[in-house]
């Protein structure tokens, strides 16, 4: 007899547990925090309006939270499509594919947010690795961090060919390059930095090291495959 326990399978189900219990608790203690300045905004959004709700932080970030249902509700209509033919994983890919959406582009639009002097003043270059990080803040550097950090940890789940943290790290700075183009190129009264290329691709390289432990089944065979079809007896 073996008497063995296994004692792999109480600690899974444990994080399995305790980790959305913390992502839950951090989600509604963020919102606790910033629910004067989001209601600030929340008369603008409601009504329409572009000025006070989609040219400030506290307005996108509104939407974005507001938004989660009809994405849910398209991760659910994506999944449903790709079970109806036969492809494998539905749920993981389509919750991915609209992650990487939904967690990115809110972040770029207020990256890419025109400031007060924008069109009027040139563009500024921070070329000195490391200068600026003193001068970000606290809240600066974990701006810069959550950037990408959807597409690092959506990316790796969604194309096998990602599935790496070097490459995920150099898919972070490749855009966080264009980003930073952008702003100068288009003059938007944003200093365009090296420490921001930095901190954009660090944050999205952390984040696909959090999804890692869900590379395996997209890193093992293409995704998107029907399933087989099994073989005839007889």
């Amino acid at each position: 007899m073996n008497l063995d326990p296994s004692p792999s399978a109480p600690p899974r189900r444990a994080r399995g547990i305790v980790l959305p219990g913390l992502a839950i608790l951090a989600t509604a203690g963020a919102l606790h925090v910033l629910r004067r300045p989001l209601m600030m905004s929340a008369p603008a959004c409601l009504g329409g309006r572009w000025h006070g709700c989609l040219d400030t932080f506290n307005g996108v970030v509104l939407v974005t939270l507001v938004t989660v249902p009809l994405s849910l509700l398209v991760v659910w209509a994506l999944a449903r499509r790709r079970r109806a033919a036969g492809r494998v994983p539905a749920w993981r890919m389509s919750l991915a594919e609209v992650g990487m959406v939904h967690g990115t582009v809110p972040f770029l639009w207020m990256t890419l947010m025109p400031g007060a002097g924008a069109g009027v003043v040139p563009g500024r270059l921070s070329l000195v690795p490391l200068r600026d990080l003193a001068t970000m803040g606290a809240g600066g550097i974990v701006g810069n961090l959550l950037v990408f950090a959807a597409l690092g940890y959506f990316a790796p789940m969604r194309f096998a060919a990602l599935a790496s943290v070097p490459r995920i790290l150099a898919l972070g700075a490749a855009c966080s390059v264009l980003v930073e183009t952008a702003q100068y190129v288009l003059r938007l009264d944003r200093v365009s930095s090296v420490d921001d290329v930095l901190v954009n691709a660090a944050g999205a390289a952390l984040a696909a090291l959090a999804s890692r432990r869900r590379w395996r089944t997209t890193a093992e065979g293409p995704s998107g495959r029907p399933r087989p079809a099994p073989a005839a007896v007889g």
